[in-house]
């Protein structure tokens, strides 16, 4: 008695707080007629069709280009849809935070200032209650990201439906990310000469102790096997042959000039700034660097008063015109929980200078590409992963995204969330 009433009082709590079971693997083909495609890489192609099977996309094109046998496909009619690759966000806290006010469900930094060794993947959380509410806006994967610090750690790329963070990881350890240390300006009119040179040396300390880093990581990746193992600096190891990325997280022009000059210095073989507000002003310099950008906070007020009012808005245009990669991320105040709003970043940006396709590539394929995941994710071409987006309009424009159907390597996965849950709850009781 005493169990049956214990359960009694915790099944409306389960109910609630409940996350939909990750979709099992692809079990019978799978073709969709009728849609609008948007591959991904700028091309749109009407009246498409779509297969895919264990997991793979076996054609994307146009409807009269498609001679299988029907038979055996399990048919879904898009006609009047637009189809999508799915969404991939970079640079995010997502699964690391749950609730930003409770200390205990905040997992995203680790003590001290040089961590290169903290890897974000294990502390991703499948159960999050968030990310089944991101993936109704079209967003299937993401880039976990530690914060703090100067060297905060490694990011990895994940698929959001998962049972654990082992069947989650598409890329384990794509990157190390670098908070670069910020330059000193006199802010305070009434700060003294002194206080300012403390922090104009703690700011120098900060240097020196990131170049001795990177040097003895160089030096340890170059010994002779049999070395005592280091996992701070072979962490660091891949920043030098190129099989990861080193992400400068960096806002003004001048520390943006810095960072990537300390980095190619270091020898760093793959670079990207993330941030990066005053990208507008150094776009010759990223260009002749190969320096990629992941663009933050677009949904903002200029930095300085003589600023455009548009200025946030239009910078993607700005680095698209002048040939920078670059992808959109989205950062701003309630990170995690906001990063449904990935695909409306992007809409604000098609609304200022880049066209629809063009904005849609900033969340699919360049992500991708930057991530090192393009192989398989970031546009719908045959051969690669059937991780898609069905909608009933356009995924980009708030006032029609409704997403019908996601996929994820070719799994139907749930659209269900603990805010449908709540909406269908009341509207049950209101009629609506």
């Amino acid at each position: 008695m005493r169990i049956s009433a214990l359960l009694f009082v915790c099944l409306p709590l389960a109910a609630l707080a409940q996350v939909p079971t990750p979709a099992p693997p692809q079990a019978k083909p799978v073709l969709i007629t009728g849609a609008t495609l948007h591959v991904g890489n700028g091309t749109v192609v009407p009246n498409a069709t779509v297969a895919f099977d264990k997991g793979r996309l076996t054609y994307a094109g146009p409807a009269a280009g498609f001679t299988q046998d029907k038979a055996g496909f399990e048919a879904i009619d898009a006609t009047g849809q637009q189809l999508y690759p799915g969404l991939i966000l970079p640079n995010t806290t997502l699964g690391l935070t749950e609730v930003e006010s409770i200390r205990a469900t905040v997992d995203e930094e680790e003590v001290g200032t040089l961590n290169p060794n903290v890897r974000a993947l294990i502390a991703y959380n499948t159960d999050s209650d968030i990310l089944p509410t991101v993936r109704t806006n079209g967003v299937l994967l993401a880039q976990p990201t530690p914060r703090g610090g100067l060297l905060a750690g490694q990011s990895s790329v994940v698929q959001l439906d998962a049972w654990n963070w082992q069947d989650a990881v598409v890329r384990a350890d794509d990157g190390q990310h670098l908070t670069w240390p910020a330059m000193v300006f006199r802010i305070n009119p009434t700060e003294d000469a002194a206080a300012l040179d403390r922090r104009q040396k703690a700011r120098e300390a900060q240097l020196r102790d990131l170049e001795q880093l990177f040097g003895e990581a160089n030096a340890y990746r170059q010994a002779p096997a049999g070395r005592p193992e280091n996992l701070r600096l072979a962490a660091l190891a891949g920043l030098f042959d190129g099989s990861k990325t080193l992400y400068l997280h960096a806002d003004y022009g001048k520390e943006i000039i810095e960072a990537v000059r300390f980095a190619r210095r270091m020898g760093a073989q793959k670079v990207a700034v993330v941030g990066a507000r005053d990208a507008w002003m150094v776009l010759d310099f990223l260009k002749q660097n190969d320096v990629s950008v992941v663009v933050s906070r677009i949904h903002a007020l200029p930095r300085r008063d003589a600023d455009d009012y548009d200025q946030p808005y239009k910078l993607p245009a700005q680095l698209q015109a002048a040939g920078v990669r670059f992808c959109l991320d989205y950062q701003g105040s309630m990170e995690t929980a906001g990063s449904r709003n990935l695909a409306f970043i992007a809409g604000t940006a098609s609304a200022f200078g880049l066209s629809k396709e063009q904005a849609l590539t900033a969340v699919t394929l360049s992500p991708a590409q930057m991530m090192g995941i393009d192989k398989d994710y970031g546009t719908l071409e045959t051969g690669k992963s059937a991780t898609l987006v069905l909608s009933k309009g356009d995924l980009l424009d708030m006032r029609t995204n409704a997403v019908l159907r996601a996929f994820i390597d070719g799994r139907s996965i749930s659209l269900d969330s603990k805010q449908t849950y709540l909406a269908n709850k009341f509207r049950s009781k209101y009629g609506l």
